[in-house]
């Protein structure tokens, strides 16, 4: 393909991660410590969704020891806003004692940590190429993309997040996992969780639609 001045159509690697170097990196607070409860970690990671033509980026925030995604967002640029928003939709719901991330630009960003540090919440940073520090977002990336994503070609961003939106309903509400008992996420994360912090809906049913990255280059829309 390069003698033939050929170049693939796809997300280049590890362009997610890139973090920047005006902004302040965290250290990793999670080595050693034991997970047993609900909201005592989140974590946030963003990976790329693609479509018939072009990709989008998806972000979640997800408690880890019920494995509970929170909140999501689709968007068809990296820009850091859909991220706070993401943010600030699982905040509604709860406050974690700590939140970890990796070193992208986007969670090392001011009004990402400010976010954080104003509620309260401690900030931990996955060690520079360890996927292994956020291993469950890791392994839920796995399981939606194999399960969902790699099986369609969304058309648009409306059929990405109705497809989407239906897979995450089905891993929190629907599917046991073995190490919660064989409870659900949901079950799990619910039962330690005050019944006035429970979400009426986790997902971003008013957001405006999108089209693949390349058909709309000018506007950043979320959907």
């Amino acid at each position: 393909m390069r003698l033939m001045g050929l170049e693939a159509l796809g997300p280049k690697p590890k362009t997610t991660t890139r973090p920047s170097a005006q902004h302040r990196v965290y250290p990793y607070l999670l080595r050693g410590v034991t997970i047993d409860r609900p909201n005592q970690v989140w974590a946030a990671d963003i990976t790329y969704i693609p479509m018939a033509r072009g990709f989008l980026y998806l972000v979640v925030v997800m408690d880890w020891h019920s494995r509970y995604v929170l909140a999501w967002r689709l968007s068809n640029t990296m820009d850091t806003s859909f991220c706070l928003d993401a943010l600030e939709d699982a905040l509604r719901k709860g406050r974690p004692e700590i939140f970890n991330t990796d070193q992208g630009a986007q969670f090392t960003s001011a009004a990402f940590t400010d976010k954080l540090e104003a509620a309260g919440v401690r900030i931990s940073m996955d060690g520079r190429g360890r996927w292994l520090d956020n291993v469950f977002v890791e392994r839920l990336w796995r399981s939606l993309k194999y399960e969902e994503v790699h099986l369609k070609a969304y058309a648009n961003g409306l059929e990405a997040r109705s497809g989407i939106g239906q897979w995450f309903r089905f891993y929190n509400e629907s599917r046991p996992h073995q190490a919660l008992g064989y409870e659900t996420p949901a079950a799990t994360w619910a039962a330690e969780v005050s019944p006035v912090d429970l979400p009426c809906a986790w997902d971003d049913a008013s957001a405006s639609p999108t089209t693949p990255q390349g058909q709309q280059q000018q506007n950043v829309v979320y959907i």
